[in-house]
């Protein structure tokens, strides 16, 4: 029964699909369309992330639309839907915060970061006599400072993910009740 009705629901929304016209299916809702779940072949073991990755943090999956539905983008009833990621460039967050912890006061965590004259201070200064070491300890464990291409740390797949998250002017925010 609830099939035929989300049957008559889909046909209804896609009325144009039943005279061989095709559809935009980047505009599908949920529910007219799956994509697959992350399995192994999805997703690449060496960066935890879903196989290409872009720079803008976008990934293309392959989705597949319901029967009734075909996609003007391939004339068939699959396309490509991008999915949400994080572009990894090979930093891993581990030997980074364990260079700053050992050799931070030669500046290899920056060297190896890609900030080569803050590497370079750090070495003749012996890490801002170890307060530069202190700090950037603090930076790279909480993640604040990361690789200098803009990607994303490689973690282990339980390890220390942190999402930051910035507000501004145009950010909404809601009215706090007063006590």
């Amino acid at each position: 029964m609830f099939k035929i009705i989300f049957l008559l629901f889909t046909i209804f929304i896609c009325a144009n699909c039943n005279n061989g016209d095709s559809v935009d299916c980047s505009m599908l809702r949920m529910g007219q369309y799956m994509c697959p779940d992350p399995n192994y072949d999805l997703i690449d073991p060496k960066t935890q992330q879903i196989r290409g990755c872009q720079p803008n943090n976008k990934a293309k999956v392959q989705c597949l639309a319901i029967e009734e539905i075909t996609c003007k983008e391939t004339n068939k009833s699959t396309f490509f839907k991008e999915m949400p990621c994080k572009w990894t460039n090979g930093y891993y967050f581990d030997t980074a915060l364990l260079l700053s912890i050992f050799f931070g006061m030669f500046g290899l965590d920056r060297f190896y970061l890609g900030y080569p004259a803050i590497g370079l201070a750090k070495l003749c200064t012996l890490g801002f006599m170890f307060l530069g070491q202190l700090v950037d300890i603090i930076l790279i464990s909480t993640q604040v400072v990361g690789p200098a291409d803009g990607s994303a740390y490689i973690t282990p797949y339980y390890g220390p993910n942190v999402q930051v998250v910035t507000f501004n002017n145009f950010t909404f925010r809601l009215k706090q009740d007063d006590w």
